[in-house]
């Protein structure tokens, strides 16, 4: 596989626009929704085959909101992750267990998603139920990095960052129960942010769990994408509960308090991950803020209770798969992931009253940091984006469970406590390959990690594939 960047950017109707932007040229009359659809479909055919990112392709027939309807994104070509149901398209959740048929009707959040004008013209791939962090299969392709072909796109919302950092389209869905926003972002050289729990409407998967780790959102190249596309989904749906996001439009004024946190109970940052993150702290310092060390206040109990509820998760697909999902599911066909965390819930099953107990006492704990801090700057992830192969399902379970838990050390907190956290593209390792930073905010504070991205942006824009 060349190591040449694999990208589609060209001189069309997309050219190298944001979602903003091509959403502003609809307006005014200057682009066609059908000229954007039709070169977004063009460039999906050339990256298809060396990257991998479509689970089903439908782009002959774009979906977009109900008649008479045009919310801010109007026009603005997309992808949905084959995770949420998108009427009379199979949603296969990645997984080989079952023959995926046609949805009789959207997800909720898909209604959503569609409301802020997007036009989907398809479903991009993910991991067997989302559970690993590198979009690998056991039989069949995986999706490759765009900067890096030979390298993971990250997951479980890696076919969506593969299409937006190639430049198929400039925003695409995703979701996130453990990182699986933030994560591929990190590999892909995106934006990422994974909102406060229940700031979206509800995911169909995660509302069923006892803790919901589930949050949907999407992967964009620029931070007002992600602005525009909360403030756009919120006209349809506004948590009364939560401190509206509104439309950010610029950085924030206010002088924030910020935790430095570089290594994890768990894994110690590699070196050019450290650098990423010392170097984000400076730049931020420069822009006035006060950033301060500081040491989490979730260890390897923590971890250990993450996956053992992890694997209640793959425990839940594995009974429930012929009822829930459809009864051609087989057990047996589950990925070496998916069974090995099955098995490992089943070995120490007693512990899951202990397990939900500490899991959601977390949430206060959480709280309590932003007592003394405005936010929170860390790593992503442990590592840059590993060679494919080295998160195969078709690993051994143990070694593959260790090497997870090395390399995802620093996104489930969020998950597990409902905290809104960003990835963004601050960096690079000498090989070349994107370095995200992440940033944890207070529950509800999603506009202060926007405003501060915006800053962070300004002062440093990121690296373009196409340059």
């Amino acid at each position: 596989m060349s190591e040449q960047r694999v990208h589609a950017f060209a001189d069309d109707a997309l050219g190298a626009h944001d979602a903003v932007a091509l959403a502003a040229l609809v307006r005014s009359g200057e682009a066609d929704p059908r000229e954007l659809v039709a070169a977004a479909v063009a460039r999906a055919a050339r990256i298809d085959a060396a990257l991998a990112p479509l689970a089903h392709d439908s782009g002959d027939r774009p979906r977009i909101s109900r008649e008479g309807i045009r919310g801010p994104l109007w026009g603005v070509p997309t992808y949905l992750k084959d995770n949420v149901d998108l009427r009379g398209v199979p949603t296969g959740m990645g997984s080989a267990a079952f023959r995926a048929r046609p949805a009789r009707r959207n997800a909720r959040f898909t209604d959503q998603f569609l409301s802020t004008g997007l036009a989907v013209l398809g479903k991009t791939r993910l991991p067997e139920f989302g559970l690993n962090a590198s979009t690998e299969f056991a039989a069949a392709p995986p999706v490759r990095n765009p900067w890096r072909p030979s390298h993971s796109a990250g997951a479980s919302s890696g076919g969506s960052a593969a299409l937006v950092a190639s430049g198929v389209v400039p925003i695409a869905h995703a979701n996130d129960g453990g990182g699986s926003i933030r994560i591929p972002a990190a590999c892909c050289g995106l934006v990422g942010l994974k909102p406060t729990r229940g700031r979206l409407v509800a995911n169909a998967q995660g509302g069923k769990l006892p803790i919901d780790l589930v949050t949907d959102g999407v992967l964009t190249r620029s931070v007002r994408d992600t602005a525009a596309f909360f403030a756009a989904a919120e006209l349809h749906h506004r948590n009364p509960e939560l401190p509206p996001v509104g439309h950010v439009l610029r950085p924030g004024m206010r002088r924030l308090r910020i935790g430095l946190v570089v290594d994890s109970p768990i894994a110690e940052a590699d070196g050019p991950t450290r650098r990423a993150v010392e170097e984000t702290a400076a730049r931020l310092e420069a822009l006035g803020h006060h950033v301060e060390p500081m040491t989490l206040p979730f260890g390897e109990e923590f971890s250990r209770d993450f996956v053992s509820y992890w694997g209640y998760i793959a425990f839940a697909i594995a009974v429930s798969g012929p009822l829930m999902l459809d009864p051609s599911f087989r057990m047996s066909r589950l990925d070496g992931l998916t069974t090995g965390l099955r098995r490992h819930f089943q070995s120490e099953f007693r512990r899951t009253p202990g397990v939900l107990r500490r899991l959601r006492q977390a949430e206060a704990v959480y709280a309590g940091i932003f007592h003394h801090h405005d936010a929170i700057l860390s790593p992503v992830l442990a590592h840059t984006a590993p060679p494919l192969g080295h998160l195969s399902p078709n690993v051994p379970y143990e070694e593959l469970i260790e090497r997870l838990l090395r390399y995802v050390a620093f996104t489930p907190v969020n998950n597990v406590t409902g905290g809104p956290a960003i990835t963004l593209p601050t960096a690079a390792s000498p090989e070349g390959l994107p370095i995200g930073i992440h940033l944890s905010a207070a529950h509800g504070q999603e506009r202060l990690l926007l405003e501060l991205s915006l800053a962070l942006e300004e002062a440093h824009p990121w690296r373009r594939i196409q340059d």
